[in-house]
């Protein structure tokens, strides 16, 4: 009898499965603690984990026993404070622990601690957002390559070969190969017993078939239990799909009336948004676009890092952005979107012209348009210009930031994923 031993060593996250159904179970608690964490976090620590802490009286399991029916009245043997008939109130405490404060009553239990990783913590960030109306625009020339399923083949590597397929080959094989000796040999030994029981000793016809019968049965034995023809491999192969391209627009204002903390509000809400497009999409371009007095394309280091600043036109931004989607980025081909961020300070002069702007050469080619104003002490000129084009404009969007805690609830209005029928 053939045995299979697995030797194979267990896997670093083998208990992956279960992990994920604790996720699912208490999703609540755990995206409660993930919108939190961004309020605690500065930009270099952004991609790591984070400790999820879920109250006891959330995991604890209800418990349901027979009691004993009826009015009971009765008086422990050792009893010194009570009679038959008195009434017992009710403690105060629940007799739960409170991690650092003790229970004065009964005993208790720290509330319970689970540590996310950096994976699942992104994954469960932007989980349920997306980029609005995506691949309205058709779809482009440039096949994506992607690795599907495609049966079973007879050459491959040994992480691929298929268990049941090839013991299925093997039984299969054996079953050809052995099937008319197996007969063979049931046919003699039938025929020996039958001799046997007629003649006693032996006989030249006896020990003809008894040389058969072993002839058979090493036959037999060296059909192999599997062989290398059996073995079947996963094959997989690649295969060429559309896909809809998309190109984000990122421009921030870093003019002087942008001071530290509106700079590090912009760069946050940019980062979370430059998360949510890298792990959501893997087939988008992202523009970063800095401006003051004028407007370059920045590569990400220095779209977040530079120190570079001045005065304030925001048209000069929006002016490369038109010239970048008419050279590189054909609006036929091309899902455009965009998103901006700046304090509202900008010279009166100039709000018209980006008004302008957006409502003949940039919105009738994007898909959305998100504006965010950082910490405006008032809405000046550029807001009310910006009004203008949202109630012309139902994919261009526009909110405030007050403070750094407002970031992620502005990003998720923002880019809210709607419900498709």
């Amino acid at each position: 009898m053939s045995q299979f031993i697995d030797r194979r060593q267990n896997h670093k996250n083998k208990s992956a499965v279960n992990r994920q159904r604790f996720i699912n179970r208490f999703k609540k608690q755990i995206k409660q603690a993930v919108s939190k964490a961004i309020d605690k976090r500065s930009i270099t620590d952004i991609y790591s984990g984070e400790k999820v802490v879920i109250p006891k009286k959330d995991i604890s399991e209800p418990i349901f026993q027979h009691g004993a029916g009826g009015q009971v009245e009765r008086s422990l043997p050792g009893n010194k404070d009570f009679i038959t008939g008195d009434r017992i109130k009710r403690p105060q405490a629940d007799g739960q622990g409170g991690g650092s404060q003790a229970s004065d009553s009964g005993e208790g239990s720290d509330d319970f601690i689970f540590e996310l990783s950096r994976d699942e913590f992104i994954e469960l960030f932007f989980e349920d957002l997306e980029l609005p109306d995506l691949v309205k625009t058709k779809l482009t020339q440039i096949k994506t390559r992607k690795t599907v399923r495609a049966g079973f083949t007879t050459v491959g590597t040994p992480p691929n070969i298929n268990i049941i397929r090839s013991l299925r080959n093997a039984l299969g094989r054996r079953i050809a190969f052995g099937g008319k000796k197996k007969k063979a040999l049931q046919a003699a030994e039938k025929k020996l017993n039958k001799m046997l029981k007629i003649k006693s000793g032996s006989s030249p016809e006896i020990e003809s078939l008894r040389e058969e019968i072993k002839a058979l049965k090493k036959e037999i034995k060296k059909i192999p239990f599997i062989d290398p023809f059996d073995l079947r491999y996963a094959n997989k192969i690649i295969r060429e799909e559309p896909t809809a391209q998309a190109v984000m627009f990122c421009i921030m204002d870093v003019s002087g009336s942008m001071d530290e903390t509106k700079k590090d509000i912009a760069k946050r809400f940019f980062i979370l948004l430059y998360l949510f497009l890298n792990k959501n999409y893997e087939k988008i371009d992202i523009v970063f676009i800095r401006h003051h007095t004028t407007a370059k394309v920045v590569d990400e280091h220095e779209f977040f890092y530079s120190r570079e600043t001045g005065g304030t036109v925001v048209s000069s931004a929006l002016e490369l952005m038109s010239d970048v989607i008419t050279e590189r980025y054909p609006t036929e081909d091309w899902n455009i979107y965009c998103a901006q961020a700046s304090d509202g300070d900008n010279w009166n002069a100039d709000s018209p012209r980006c008004q302008q702007l957006l409502l003949t050469e940039i919105m009738p080619y994007v898909q959305y348009y998100a504006y965010v104003e950082i910490l405006p002490r008032h809405h000046q000129s550029l807001w009310r210009s910006y009004q203008v084009v949202k109630e012309t404009f139902q994919t261009f969007n526009m909110k405030n930031i007050n403070n750094i805690t407002e970031i992620y609830p502005v990003l998720r209005k923002l880019f809210q994923r709607k419900q498709h029928e």
